[in-house]
């Protein structure tokens, strides 16, 4: 449960964060990303939105309990602010790999369904039949290749940032992630997975205080690794070189 550092500067630092690891408290949650950055990085605790409820030192994004890999923390106000609006306006490029059920019927493509609450589950978020405000979202994605028949290895980049965005995308393909807790609840687990098949591999930003674009990639943990395995070679070749 401890995250690794992958880069880290006077403004920022990046983490890999590993899957079950809940970024802040929550109900009945112990040990959270919170408590990882108040212990290594105190200084990091008046980072961040000024008027939140919850603590979230430095956060400029998130990610979900069970997804993991790369994140970005601000280590100052001023990184802060700037990160925030480079998320906001879509300058951060971010990659995630994943497994899902099936195959898209589309080798590559874009879905821009928008986004809401569900209206029969406040956990999900879903494309229709939702409540309360919709949301703009946009996920790009390129199928790699199969992994046994009944599933595939697929790259989201996600153009905006909605809760549960390639989950919920993902799911109106009629391909939902393996062992998505939420979203695929009929579907049994594989490819030794027991937890949502989803890690943020990349993240590319810009920032003022760097004269080149920083690339971010967050090493593969030991279930994608595993799962690689089950995958035919355009897979294993793919996820070889690029590494």
């Amino acid at each position: 449960m401890e995250p690794a550092v992958l880069y880290e500067d006077d403004y920022i630092v990046a983490i890999n964060k590993p899957s079950g690891l809940v970024v802040h408290q929550g109900v009945g949650t112990d040990e959270t990303l919170v408590d990882w950055i108040l212990a290594r990085y105190p200084e990091m605790r008046g980072v961040g939105e000024q008027d939140c409820q919850l603590l979230r030192p430095g956060m400029v994004h998130r990610l979900d309990r069970d997804t993991s890999g790369v994140m970005v923390l601000a280590k100052q106000q001023q990184a802060f602010s700037a990160l925030k609006k480079h998320f906001q306006k879509g300058k951060v490029e971010k990659e995630y790999h994943s497994f899902v059920y099936g195959k898209p019927r589309e080798a590559r493509g874009t879905v821009t369904l928008s986004i809401g609450k569900s209206r029969s589950d406040f956990r999900r978020f879903a494309t229709r039949h939702t409540r309360g405000e919709l949301r703009t979202a946009r996920t790009e994605y390129v199928v790699v290749g199969s992994c046994t028949e009944a599933a595939s290895f697929v790259r989201f980049y996600p153009k905006t940032g909605r809760t549960h965005q390639i989950r919920v995308h993902a799911q109106s393909m009629y391909t939902p992630i393996v062992c998505d807790p939420l979203y695929a609840t009929s579907q049994e687990p594989m490819l030794g997975f027991s937890r949502l098949a989803l890690h943020s591999r990349r993240l590319s930003l810009r920032a003022h205080w760097h004269t080149e674009t920083l690339h971010l990639v967050a090493p593969h943990p030991a279930d994608f690794l595993a799962a690689f395995s089950s995958c035919d070679t355009v897979v294993q070749e793919a996820v070889l070189f690029s590494s």
